[in-house]
């Protein structure tokens, strides 16, 4: 039988697919240095401690683990969760309203699954999450575009696009965004918040690198401003621990919009795999985070420092921004240039990014593109910065 592009449903026939995806395609071949990602680095994955510590859970859970379990998750990590989110991001949140999920995108997609009807506005960073993006047009919403500076949104013009598109939904990244790396202010997060209760709409806080921090101070979340219960603060251990483990969270205020969440994850996948749940339970008990995040930060940081020196093999007029942690640089070459059209050029030299095009809802921006530093040892980076550079100005 052969699919006609008619036969499928209509919300999927403009869904490509991930660029990302697309582009790891080309990773195999030999000498090939990736910025195109955004995994964590092999070196902080733990093998063995991961190992032991589903040795430990089942040894104290018996085959109980290896049962169907409940959709919202065990009591102990949500309690575990509760904690370290209330203490590390200020979220206003107890066990009740946690909801273990896999990965801060299944959040995100319950959470589309409860509220969005088809044509329904939704304000997106731009640019934002491509993951995000292709998400939200699988439930047929209409992205409308937020612009950004150096500090995040602007909430000014933020509040002019509530006013005239009436949005249910807000998607934001507030820490060490994805692509751009940049972290929202302060006050634009209060006002956010403020924001959110005065016009009745959700704010959907993606937060997963909120840890990954190499300089400045953390700021508290945006949820932490919510008095009323329109911010549901999505968060991972996928950067943090291992994203093979497929542990994340969603913090939900309203009892009935976790609810309408819950009985989504029903019908996705009845609940998250209990032996990963009990993992990272384990793992936040024995209060093994901290240390493990000093350890991968301080290694971030030489990777991220190297990545930023290679800017310097770059056209001149090339900016980009300096982040204080997260996984991600963003650069914006000189006007006429095109990122993707440069990218086949630097795959001759062995070297791979992602161009910024597929980050806007609202396409355009050709001479922007995405780095990432997590994969890469520092001397791969200044080789591939270098290798980069040197395509770039040929383009």
């Amino acid at each position: 039988m052969r699919f006609t592009e008619d036969y499928f449903a209509s919300q999927m026939r403009d869904i490509t697919g991930s660029a990302i995806r697309d582009i790891f395609k080309l990773l195999g071949k030999p000498g090939m240095i990736s910025f195109a990602g955004g995994n964590p680095s092999n070196r902080a994955l733990e093998p063995e401690r991961v190992r032991a510590l589903a040795a430990e859970a089942i040894d104290r859970n018996g085959a109980s683990l290896l049962q169907y379990g409940a959709t919202e998750g065990l009591p102990g990590l949500r309690a575990r969760i509760a904690a370290y989110l209330s203490d590390t991001a200020q979220v206003r949140c107890t066990a009740e309203n946690i909801l273990p999920v896999q990965g801060s995108s299944q959040a995100f997609d319950l959470l589309l699954k409860a509220l969005i009807n088809p044509g329904d506005a939704i304000l997106v960073e731009s640019p934002t999450f491509l993951g995000a993006i292709q998400a939200m047009r699988i439930y047929s919403a209409n992205l409308i575009p937020m612009p950004m500076d150096e500090d995040g949104v602007i909430v000014e013009e933020v509040e002019a696009l509530v006013k005239k598109h009436r949005p249910k939904l807000m998607y934001i990244i507030p820490t060490f965004q994805n692509p751009t790396g940049r972290t929202l202010s302060l006050e634009r997060r209060r006002a956010l918040a403020e924001m959110a209760a005065k016009y009745g709409f959700v704010i959907a806080e993606d937060d997963p690198y909120r840890d990954l921090r190499y300089a400045g101070d953390p700021l508290p979340s945006i949820s932490s401003f919510d008095e009323e219960g329109w911010v549901v603060y999505m968060s991972s251990f996928s950067k943090y621990i291992a994203p093979g483990l497929r542990v994340g969270a969603a913090a939900v205020p309203d009892a009935r919009l976790l609810r309408k969440m819950v009985i989504g994850k029903q019908s996705s996948d009845v609940h998250s795999p209990l032996l990963t749940q009990a993992i990272v339970e384990l793992y936040l008990e024995k209060g093994l985070l901290p240390a493990h995040l000093e350890r991968i930060c301080g290694e971030y940081r030489v990777q991220m420092e190297a990545m930023l020196e290679g800017f310097a093999a770059f056209p001149e007029g090339t900016a980009h921004t300096v982040p204080e942690g997260g996984l991600f640089v963003w650069a914006q070459l000189p006007e006429g240039m095109n990122a993707l059209e440069a990218l086949n050029r630097a795959i001759e030299k062995n070297v791979a990014f992602v161009p910024g095009v597929h980050f806007y809802p609202e396409g355009g921006h050709e001479n922007t593109l995405r780095l990432n530093f997590s994969m890469q040892e520092p001397e791969a980076i200044r080789e591939g910065m270098a290798r980069l550079g040197e395509a770039l100005r040929g383009a």
